[in-house]
């Protein structure tokens, strides 16, 4: 049988890969539906209002019912999300299913590093945070991914990657089942209200406009390519511009926590533009090049700069502040991505992806020389040893 390390990180590849299973659908959906790009944004965006809650109000909830739960409550509601989209296929039910798999990785995430720490052992601490990210990020694309796969043999409704995903969960079930909890539960405070020290709000503005990349690439991406015939292909563009950004990873812990998240900054609007250009015009290795390059900052440069700065700064406060920099992450993954559907649906989308793309620009430039000013007086110039989250 696996180490317990491995049976959770099996686990939670298991419940980020449920997150875009459904993400090449989503215009099929849209089309039963009778609607268009922003009420899909919108639906998209429920998975946010699943998050939010457990980030915002449920962060002592691992303390008080212990580590496994968690995870298999997780595990759970990203298999009821599946059945959802296999017995009732539409845009009001992908908001629900959304709702479901926010919830489950909220309670997944909100436990994780700390679980696989003391699964680890005491001298695991430092390989616990680089397990968790490399397992989600891994999940996170793998689903589209694996969808776009099926879906080229033929559309479907019922793809085989839903299967697939209900039959590796139960699977991942029965290996967290028999996982030790070596923390005992116990009474804590249930609400932990994020916390943003001086000089982080610029980090948080930075990952904001980074994962505003990803959640239009996830969520309006297959519509634009549909007009070119390649929707087919959007799993495979949402795989590159999130698990891709773990190639990234080591180069970006190398640097210090300002200069990976500027350098972010400057390859962000750039990547973003290969990528539109691509999809506007139906090239698709474009779009590919595009999502990768744009993975290197969203999960990479940024994420990990980022995330390290926050912690540095946050002294004993890094959980809360660590709260606080995934709410202004969260909330660029929904609505800026809202507002482009509404754009795309009024004007089309050429206009939408230009006033997005100088949003974006202009939003880099102010955010870096934000970071400029705040960083360099508050944190030493060093490279990025460790991150957790």
């Amino acid at each position: 049988m696996p180490c317990a390390s491995t049976r959770l990180a099996f686990a939670l590849c298991l419940i980020t890969l449920a997150v875009n299973l459904q993400a090449p659908l989503y215009i099929t959906y849209a089309d039963l539906s009778g609607q268009g790009a922003a009420a899909t944004a919108v639906a998209f965006s429920g998975y946010v209002l699943g998050v939010l809650p457990v980030l915002l109000a449920l962060g002592g909830l691992a303390d008080r019912v212990g580590r496994r739960p968690m995870i298999i409550a997780a595990l759970l509601l990203s298999m009821v999300a599946t059945v959802l989209m296999l017995l009732a296929p539409s845009l009001q039910t992908l908001g629900l299913a959304r709702l479901f798999l926010g919830l489950g990785t909220g309670l997944a995430s909100a436990t994780a590093t700390a679980y696989m720490s003391e699964l680890m052992g005491s001298d695991g601490s430092g390989r616990a945070a680089n397990w968790v990210t490399a397992s989600t990020s891994l999940g996170f694309g793998l689903g589209a991914a694996l969808t776009s796969l099926f879906l080229l043999r033929g559309p479907s409704l019922s793809p085989g990657s839903f299967h697939l995903q209900l039959l590796l969960a139960v699977v991942a079930l029965v290996l967290v089942w028999r996982l030790p909890d070596p923390r005992p539960a116990q009474r804590s405070a249930m609400l932990r209200l994020p916390y943003y020290p001086r000089g982080s709000v610029a980090y948080g503005l930075a990952i904001l406009l980074a994962w505003a990349c990803v959640g239009l690439v996830i969520a309006l991406l297959p519509g634009i390519l549909r007009q070119h015939g390649l929707s087919a292909w959007s799993g495979f563009s949402t795989f590159c511009v999130i698990s891709c950004g773990l190639l990234f990873q080591p180069m970006a812990r190398r640097l210090s926590s300002l200069k990976a998240a500027l350098l972010g900054l400057v390859i962000l609007p750039c990547s973003y533009a290969v990528l539109a250009w691509g999809a506007d015009s139906g090239q698709l290795a474009a779009v590919l090049l595009g999502a990768v390059a744009a993975s290197s900052a969203c999960y990479g440069f940024i994420y990990l700069g980022g995330l390290a700065a926050v912690n540095q700064l946050a002294g004993s406060e890094k959980t809360r502040a660590s709260a606080g920099f995934f709410l202004l992450a969260y909330l660029g993954f929904s609505l800026p991505v809202i507002f482009t559907g509404l754009l795309s649906d009024r004007l089309g989308a050429r206009v939408a992806l230009l006033v997005f793309g100088g949003v974006l620009v202009l939003g880099c430039v102010l955010v870096g020389l934000a970071l400029v000013v705040s960083a360099r007086a508050a944190l030493p110039e060093k490279p990025l040893v460790q991150v957790r989250h």
